[in-house]
């Protein structure tokens, strides 16, 4: 028992210590990668739906050609960031001024996201939801760019 107990306890540090980097990294990768996509039309699966979605927030005073540019360079932008771990504040705040946007389709376009509303999602409706993963994320994130961190607590034997 003692030896699962050091190996156990080692995983934990090891956990407490690569864990927040992995996370910022990986969200970092998957914002570069949906925002260079959006790059080029047609690339994106979310392209219309994004777009739609940016024309009725902006009353149809964007146009769907500059509104995915501009999409784009933004979480382009926040997947640098992250990946950079560079100007992780602004960074976070790019993130989470864009999260409340996409979840407007649910709003804006239900019979896009809900098979059957409110609990069978189409595909779209689940590429939304999967956004609180990532609102969750950015928020561990968040709560270390002032150097707050994880720890391996032995004492807290759950």
């Amino acid at each position: 028992m003692e030896r699962f107990d050091q190996f156990d306890t080692r995983l934990t540090e090891w956990a407490a210590f690569t864990g927040v980097p992995f996370l910022r990294i990986s969200l970092g990768v998957i914002f570069f990668w949906f925002g260079m996509l959006k790059f080029f039309p047609g690339f994106s699966p979310a392209e219309t739906l994004a777009t739609d979605t940016i024309r009725v927030m902006s009353f149809g005073l964007v146009e769907p050609h500059i509104s995915i540019i501009i999409l784009a360079a933004w979480e382009t932008l926040i997947g640098i960031g992250l990946i950079t771990g560079r100007a992780l504040r602004a960074t976070l705040l790019l993130l989470f001024l864009q999260m409340p946007g996409t979840i407007t389709p649910m709003f804006f376009f239900p019979d896009l996201c809900f098979q059957t509303i409110p609990f069978v999602l189409t595909i779209e409706g689940q590429y939304i939801v999967k956004n609180l993963v990532l609102v969750a994320a950015g928020i561990v994130i968040g709560a270390t760019v002032r150097g707050g961190r994880l720890t391996a607590n032995e004492a807290a034997d759950v």
